[in-house]
């Protein structure tokens, strides 16, 4: 029943007629008055296409089954339809009454951003559970009472265990990067998540793929789910450019530096912590304002920088794959892989990061010319055509793909100036050499460090298991 502080809340039941949704527009969905104003005012006029694919089955409570690549719109996709629904109900304290569950820490307070001002239209609370921040805090929201949880798996099961939070009375859940949370090892988690809601509840699930573990989840948690698949991962999306650029190795470290310096945004992509804080101390010595990202950062360290990075305080986002997921920063057109990912679908979602929401952007990787080879194969398994160049630092080519610039040399941080390494290994891993032996490498060579890069990625995807708890 609807809550008696606002009497006039939209019953949570309610859903458009078939008719209602004929013109392609957000008023015709049947969404509320309030949510409709709150789009006006916010500038969002017409749903992208996984939004006007599943908004009408969500809100008549379907259970629903989205593919679609990062970046498409899936948030206000899952989001319009669990808020509308929800609204007019009241949580009891520790007893939310809808779920979304995300892989990551950065994804799951982005998600909170994009529906807190629905969610406030509708006088709905929300509540954001991760790991990394003050688990005091959160039990104290949850014991205020909030209707809408947006979680990562390790710490709801840690405030599950601790009587902090009862799902018996959640009736709508949304399990939203669904591929990733399985690939980062969380099937247990989540599978014993969802048995605790309400059976006959309404449940989602958003991916950019719907195989492995992720098929298993379809069968085992929604019933009958409608499918609507819109521009999947490893599809070419419009308006995204792909770039393989091949250094000469003892060049690498300045076509870094001179992309770094370009007008506008970018963000790069490293292997390791240790790299990301080296060439982000050499990037800011030599007049970058640039900003690391990582796993080793606290929470608040990592919110900030993003904060940052997404107001223009800092251009430069230096970042492991932490940022490779969750990260939406608009006029973000231009992603570089230092280091090439380990496999293709980290490749998707690194590329996912620019040419969001229908914006155009360009992706490059550098690679040295041993591992030119087997980074073309990665593209290949991504679906992805590469345009290949071979580019010198302060060359014209160079700056006409990525807007490459001499820095200006002059620190920020009071500290001198960064001179050029003896070593140019020395900032990053760096251009393709996880990918083929020293000297060119032969496919002995190439077959131990692909093992070695896949190691690499299995231990790290086990360590942001530990740190999303």
């Amino acid at each position: 029943m609807n809550h008696p502080d606002h009497p006039h809340a939209v019953r949570g039941d309610a859903a458009p007629s078939d008719a209602a949704t004929r013109d392609g527009s957000f008023a015709s969905l049947g969404l509320p008055e309030a949510v409709l104003r709150t789009l006006d005012r916010l500038g969002v006029r017409e749903p992208f296409p996984i939004q006007a694919a599943t908004l009408p089955d969500a809100l008549r409570g379907r259970h629903v089954l989205g593919r679609g690549r990062t970046g498409s719109g899936k948030t206000l996709a899952f989001g319009l339809p669990l808020l509308t629904r929800t609204a007019g109900r009241r949580a009891e304290p520790r007893q939310p009454l809808a779920l979304v569950l995300v892989p990551t820490r950065e994804l799951a307070q982005q998600v909170t951003q994009a529906l807190e001002p629905y969610a406030e239209a509708l006088r709905l609370r929300t509540a954001t559970v991760v790991g990394g921040l003050s688990i005091s805090r959160q039990i104290a929201a949850l014991r205020q009472g909030a209707e809408v949880v947006v979680a990562t798996p390790g710490r709801l099961h840690d405030l599950v265990e601790r009587n902090a939070c009862t799902l018996g009375r959640v009736r709508i859940t949304v399990l939203d990067e669904a591929d990733q949370m399985c690939d980062l090892g969380f099937l247990p988690q989540v599978s014993a998540l969802l048995a605790q809601v309400r059976p006959e509840g309404q449940r989602m699930l958003f991916s950019a793929t719907l195989d492995g573990d992720v098929g298993r989840l379809v069968r085992d948690h929604l019933h009958d789910p409608v499918v609507h698949s819109v521009d999947p991962a490893g599809a070419v999306v419009a308006g995204m450019e792909h770039h393989l650029l091949v250094v000469h190795g003892p060049d690498r470290y300045a076509v870094t530096t001179e992309i770094a310096a370009r007008d506008g945004r970018v963000l790069l992509f490293l292997e390791t912590k240790h790299a990301v804080d080296r060439l982000t101390r050499h990037l800011r010595a030599s007049g970058v304002r640039a900003g690391a990202l990582h796993s080793g950062k606290s929470q608040p360290q990592r919110t900030r920088t993003l904060a940052q990075f997404k107001e223009g305080g800092i251009t430069v986002l230096v970042a492991t794959d932490v940022a490779a997921r969750g990260l939406h920063v608009d006029d973000l057109d231009l992603v570089v892989n230092v280091d090439p990912p380990a496999d293709a679908k980290d490749y998707v979602h690194r590329a996912g990061r620019t040419a969001r929401a229908g914006a155009s952007g360009r992706v490059v990787t550098l690679v040295a010319s041993g591992g030119r080879r087997d980074t073309l194969r990665m593209l290949a398994d991504a679906g992805i055509r590469a345009t290949v160049t071979a580019v010198r630092s302060g060359e014209a080519e160079l700056t006409r793909l990525t807007g490459a610039r001499a820095p200006s040399g002059v620190p920020l941080d009071g500290g001198p100036a960064a001179p050029r390494p003896k070593n140019t290994n020395a900032p990053f891993r760096g251009l393709g050499t996880s990918k083929a032996a020293p000297g060119g490498g032969g496919s002995g060579g190439r077959s131990r460090k692909a093992g070695e890069a896949r190691k690499l990625a299995e231990a790290r995807r086990a360590a942001q298991v530990r740190r999303s708890r």
